[in-house]
Parts: C-alpha cells; sequence; structure tokens
C-alpha cells in the first residue's frame, strides 16, 4: 500500500493499550523478470493459472476466477482485458517478449520502449477525459496482473515462498459495518500493501475492492452508496474544508436527532459504509475528489462525511517512517476505527475490539514476512526517517 517515496492517505492511528498495537510494514522490491522465467523459477510451486500462458509469453485474457483470486467482486474489466490484447499484438509483432520487474511488477527492457511509444500513441487518440483515465488505470492493473501471473500469491499478494494465507486467521465483521477499499492502480498486487489484509481477514463482502478509474469497481461502489444514502457513507480521510468528525462526534446517541437515525444498524441491509482511500498521499487528492464528484450526483452536494480519527504514533514508523507521527496505513486506519467504535455504549456488545485484533494479528502476519524477506535478500529492514520536523 505505501510507497517508498511517498506516504498513505488514511494515516490516522489511536493510542491502543498494550495488547493492540499497530505493526509497520516495509516495501520490497523483486528481480526483473519475465513471464517465462517467472515460471521457470516457480516450477516448485506450480499453480493452474500458468495454464494461461500460451507459447508467445503473453499472458492470455484475464478469465474472471482469475479476477476474484485477486480479491475483485467486479466482472473483469473490459478495457485491462483490451490492454492485455494490445500487449500480445505487440510482442507478436516485434518478436521480443515482455520482461517485468521493479516497483509493482513494471514492464522493462526493450519491449517497454516500444511500448510506451504506442501507449502514449493511443493516449493521445482518446478524446474524452474520463476515457485517458480509464485507459491508464487498466494499463497499470494489465501490467501488474502479467507481471504477477506464476510469481504472486493470488490471495495474499506475496512472492509463493512468500505466503501467508495459512497464517491469516479469517473473522467475522459486525453487519452493521462494511469496509470499501478504493485502491489505487499502482498500490494494486504490491507486496506491502496492507489494504488486502481487511478481505483476507473479513471476506470480499465484508471488505470490498474497488480499483481507482476501473469503472466496473466504480459503478458498484457508486450504486452501493446511493442505496444506502448519504447518512451511511463516511470517508475516513483529512478533509481540510470542512472539519471532520470524531467517532465519538458521529455515531454517539449524544448528538443530533440526524446522527442517531444515520446510526439505525439494526438493518442488516444497510450497513455503515466506511471508505478507505489506499493511495499514496500524492494520489489521494484526487482519489477523494472522484468520491466527492460522485457524491454530488447522488445526492446533489458535494461534502461526504468525513471521519478524523484519534491519533497517535504507530510502530508502522520504525519500517515506514511517514511525513508526520499521526500516519499509518489503511489496515491500522480500520482496526482505529474498530477500536474507537468498540468504545461506543452501543457498539460495545459487537465484538468491534475483538475485530480489530483480527486484522491487528494479519498486519503482524504481513510485517514478520515482509521483514525476513527483506533480511534473506540482504536488504535493510530500517528506513530513513524523513520530514523530522513533524516528530514530537
Amino acid at each position: 500500500m505505501l510507497s517508498s517515496a511517498s506516504n498513505r492517505v488514511l494515516t490516522f492511528t489511536l493510542q491502543f493499550s498494550s495488547s493492540l498495537k499497530f505493526s509497520p510494514k516495509t516495501h520490497i522490491d523483486y528481480r526483473p523478470r519475465s513471464l517465462h522465467s517467472s515460471i521457470m523459477s516457480s516450477a516448485s510451486r506450480s499453480s493452474p493459472r500458468e495454464a494461461l500462458l500460451d507459447d508467445s509469453g503473453c499472458g492470455g485474457p484475464i478469465t474472471l476466477e482469475e479476477w476474484q483470486r485477486w480479491g475483485c467482486i467486479s466482472p473483469v474489466p473490459a478495457m485491462v482485458n483490451a490492454v492485455i490484447q494490445d500487449l500480445k499484438l505487440l510482442e507478436n509483432n516485434i518478436d521480443a517478449h515482455m520482461v517485468f520487474g521493479g516497483n509493482g511488477g513494471k514492464l522493462q527492457g526493450d519491449f517497454k520502449i516500444q511500448e510506451d511509444k504506442k501507449h502514449r500513441a493511443k493516449y493521445e487518440t482518446l478524446a474524452d477525459s474520463d476515457k485517458k483515465f480509464q485507459f491508464y488505470s487498466s494499463r497499470q492493473i494489465a501490467c501488474r496482473l502479467l507481471g504477477s501471473r506464476g510469481y504472486l500469491c493470488q490471495k495474499c499478494w506475496l512472492p509463493m515462498e512468500d505466503c501467508m494465507c495459512s497464517k491469516v486467521k479469517p473473522s467475522s465483521l459486525w453487519h452493521g459495518i462494511k469496509f470499501w477499499v478504493y485502491m489505487h492502480p499502482k498500490d494494486f498486487l504490491r507486496q506491502n500493501n496492507t489494504g488486502k489484509l481487511l478481505w483476507q481477514v473479513f471476506g470480499v463482502q465484508a471488505a470490498t475492492l474497488c480499483l481507482y478509474g476501473i469503472s466496473e469497481d466504480e459503478e458498484i461502489m457508486w450504486n452501493a452508496f446511493k442505496d444506502a444514502g448519504k447518512a451511511k457513507v463516511w470517508c475516513l480521510y483529512p478533509n481540510h474544508n470542512n472539519a471532520p468528525k470524531t467517532v465519538q462526534d458521529a455515531f454517539s446517541h449524544q448528538t443530533s436527532a440526524d446522527m442517531e437515525c444515520a446510526y439505525s444498524l439494526t438493518n442488516k441491509d444497510r450497513p455503515l459504509n466506511f471508505v478507505l482511500i489506499d493511495g499514496t498521499w500524492s494520489n489521494s487528492a484526487a482519489m477523494f475528489r472522484r468520491v466527492k464528484e460522485q457524491a454530488k450526483l447522488a445526492w446533489g452536494e458535494e461534502d461526504i462525511p468525513c471521519i478524523s480519527l484519534a491519533t497517535g504514533a504507530s510502530a508502522m514508523h520504525k519500517l515506514r517512517p511517514q511525513p508526520s507521527w499521526d500516519r499509518t496505513c489503511t489496515a491500522a486506519a480500520a482496526i482505529s476505527v474498530l477500536a474507537e467504535l468498540q468504545l461506543l455504549p452501543e457498539c460495545s456488545t459487537h465484538g468491534l475490539d475483538k475485530q480489530a485484533e483480527a486484522v491487528e494479528d494479519a498486519l503482524i502476519v504481513l510485517l514478520e514476512v515482509l521483514t525476513t524477506r527483506r533480511l534473506r535478500m540482504g536488504r535493510s529492514i530500517t528506513r530513513k526517517v524523513r520530514h523530522s520536523r513533524d516528530i514530537c
């Protein structure tokens, strides 16, 4: 979720007792590889999806089964498969294999140079700005999917030799809450992403992935918000235009009658929807603007209710320093909101503290796996502290 050069948007933590402290995460790079070499290096841990590779070295189209194995619930994005088809044609035409490597499985080598020219030319032919945006997002997703086939576990997004799935204990999220992980394409399939832990723990229906710029994903989320109504949608984002409410302000019965109505969680079909914007700080502003645009279309006004969580230093800073001590990762933000809701008398009987602990346990597992991997690869497990002026 976090990139090494930038920091996360959901940057709020809660001062927990020693039994509920946040854990940090780190960033892992991996060696450049082609689709052929990826499969060869993973021969001892083959998976059925390798059959999707053909003799040209390029993957075939994404099937619904494969798409949903990565954590998605939407239909296969048509534009993603269109991009994959274009990549396959280019690979055949120039007689060169695609090579992936670096952060997020980026294209590399001579093929990248040729593909870069082609995709830029296509981008210029798209007159509609929304089409350009969708093409950008689809290309990011397509390259990550192709570069990860046969290399990453489809559930935990880690290299297969480091798969943590057997160590993650699933938990049921209270029916009155639903998380939406609104993820930037550059964070999709990142090994150190923590947003993925939410659906690993709670399942894809309770914690749903929505990819920024993928119309099939966004349509599902927008429609859910329309059905729920504005009073049931909250964004965990520091909206500086309007003062965000605390959990106490938003959901305590000591608030206004309107807020009491918003907190009527007896209807299982109308849970509170919490949007966690999963992107770097440099990308988050555009993502939040898109949420506000949809809010205006749905409810006639741009302002979407935002929640500010109690702040405090997170252990995440050990491996991934943030711009200031009040910022942390997506999973830790989810832990915060669950823990703060648990403190309200209205929510104290729903076991939200146990659900928060389940996410925290998964976060610790991810940290341990990433730390072990870095040590095995001879890499540092500490990060240079940045923006020390913000550290108190």
